[in-house]
């Protein structure tokens, strides 16, 4: 077995096909906004949603509910929610940024062959969840975790995701029935594509480049390099 870099040998080490394979799917994912009709076989979204489960969580509270929209019916009434707030955002923006936010393609709810809602339920685990007590927004964050699971998961298997991110929360709970204590944190569209684009939506549309690295690395406290 060869060292790691820096001389310690790892544990349980990968292969390096295997690492490869992880930083790529890493790298290749991209928030998409173009999908085929074609369906998704169940086994196969089955294995998205476990990758999802297997997330890490604040005191292992498993915070998440996954609702899989198939009816173009309800992806339909979710997107009509999606342009609400995306018209009425239109209204934040001026001149050129607001001509670029008007051409961004938002959503493909109604394309998309599978609608995920996903959501957080602040009671599961009860009054006193460990490390959840002291930083109440760790489930939020481990269900961010179960999100970026799916997410990459869905690139390995030549699957593509968009997450929308204009709409009410309340809209989501009428339409998808969702008490009112239960977060709906996101709205992943999943299936097939036919581009993963080279560089993110967003960086392409020059809304905004991607931030230097080596910038946001601060040495022992904030600020010093």
């Amino acid at each position: 077995m060869a060292p790691a870099p820096g001389g310690a040998a790892a544990a349980h080490p990968f292969t390096a096909a295997e690492k490869a394979a992880v930083y790529k799917a890493i790298e290749q994912r991209r928030d998409i906004r173009s999908f085929r009709p074609d369906p998704l076989p169940e086994e196969l979204l089955l294995r998205l949603l476990q990758a999802a489960h297997h997330a890490p969580s604040v005191g292992f509270m498993q915070p998440w509910n996954f609702i899989v929209v198939k009816s173009q019916e309800t992806k339909e009434r979710l997107r009509q929610a999606a342009d609400k707030e995306r018209r009425a955002l239109l209204l934040h923006y001026e001149g050129e940024q607001a001509q670029k936010f008007a051409r961004l393609k938002i959503e493909a709810l109604t394309e998309a062959p599978i609608t995920l809602c996903v959501t957080l339920d602040p009671t599961r685990g009860g009054l006193h969840v460990l490390g959840r007590n002291s930083i109440p927004e760790t489930d939020l964050a481990s269900v961010s975790c179960a999100i970026q699971n799916l997410w990459l998961a869905a690139r390995a298997e030549g699957l593509a995701v968009g997450w929308v991110s204009f709409y009410k929360k309340q809209d989501i709970r009428h339409i998808l029935d969702i008490p009112p204590h239960i977060d709906p944190v996101a709205l992943l569209s999943v299936g097939y594509t036919d581009e993963f684009p080279e560089k993110p939506l967003l960086e392409t549309a020059n809304w905004r480049k991607r931030l230097d690295l080596k910038e946001l690395i601060y040495a022992e406290r904030w600020g010093e390099k």
